[in-house]
């Protein structure tokens, strides 16, 4: 008995759609408009009336040109350029500036304090992001200054924008990676590179990666010089511990208040942010 309610109800649902269809086509008929030749007078037809526009006006030249041939692929092409950017944006927010090496450092400060959750995820990100904002400040400026105003003001075309744009960011990259060009070496062989004489010649899908591997082995040799003095303070805190007899207690519970103390008495934030920051210029 359900089914057969449910196909009644689907069939006059299906009616009631066809029959305002109908109505819609009866009382917006649409318009026509056409010419046997290009020197043919054009006729319109609007709800069965037939108006010449031609008259003492003469031949009436009809062109319609949507220019699609010319620059329908550009466009298309560019707007999915465009898309693929935007989709990527934190991509290369994350791994083309100094957010990595700065957000690996952050995590291993609060998991040297022992604090897993405190300061929390967004406090450490909002802060590797402003960080970030500061101190790649005059990249940007240059890229506003190089790229985005002359494409505003129309002086250069997308592709030289494109190339002011990237430049700074290059040399950045470059710059960080003074002293560890083993890492440019690494790539430039898997990619079977010959030998380049000038900075200029190495490719940018080169440089990313070595850049990226160079930003994480930095950041682990901050961690691990961080953790050092905790260390110390659980080896301490677990001796003492254990000589007392006090085997179940755990030794991180009772060495936590000691650690955050003495960040807080070295002043740490001031300390370790100052001497990241250091390690970009």
């Amino acid at each position: 008995m359900k089914t057969r309610t449910k196909i009644f109800i689907s069939f006059q649902s299906a009616i009631i759609i066809a029959l305002l269809i109908v109505s819609i086509l009866v009382l917006f008929p649409g318009k026509k408009a056409y010419a046997q030749s290009a020197q043919d007078t054009v006729t319109t037809t609007t709800e069965g009336s037939k108006n010449n526009l031609s008259g003492s006006m003469g031949p009436l030249d009809f062109t319609l040109n949507t220019d699609e041939d010319a620059n329908g692929l550009s466009s298309t092409l560019q707007i999915l350029m465009v898309l693929t950017v935007i989709s990527i944006a934190p991509s290369i927010l994350i791994m083309v500036t100094s957010f990595t090496r700065i957000i690996i450092v952050l995590h291993f400060v609060r998991a040297a304090i022992g604090t897993t959750t405190t300061p929390p995820n967004q406090v450490l990100v909002g802060l590797a992001l402003f960080l970030t904002f500061f101190i790649m400040s005059p990249v940007l400026t240059q890229i506003n200054t190089n790229a985005i105003e002359p494409l505003s003001a129309g002086t250069i075309t997308q592709e030289e924008a494109f190339d002011a744009g990237v430049e700074p960011i290059r040399t950045f990259m470059l710059n960080q990676l003074s002293g560890h060009e083993k890492d440019i070496r690494l790539f430039m062989d898997i990619a079977k590179l010959g030998t380049v004489t000038t900075a200029d010649d190495i490719p940018i899908t080169v440089i990313i990666p070595a850049f990226i591997i160079s930003e994480l082995r930095k950041a682990f040799i901050i961690g691990f010089l961080i953790y050092i003095p905790f260390i110390v303070i659980d080896m301490v805190v677990a001796s003492t511990l254990m000589s007392m007899g006090m085997m179940m207690l755990p030794p991180t519970m009772i060495s936590m208040p000691f650690k955050i103390l003495l960040f807080i008495l070295a002043d740490g934030w001031n300390l370790v942010i100052g001497q990241l920051v250091q390690t970009f210029y």
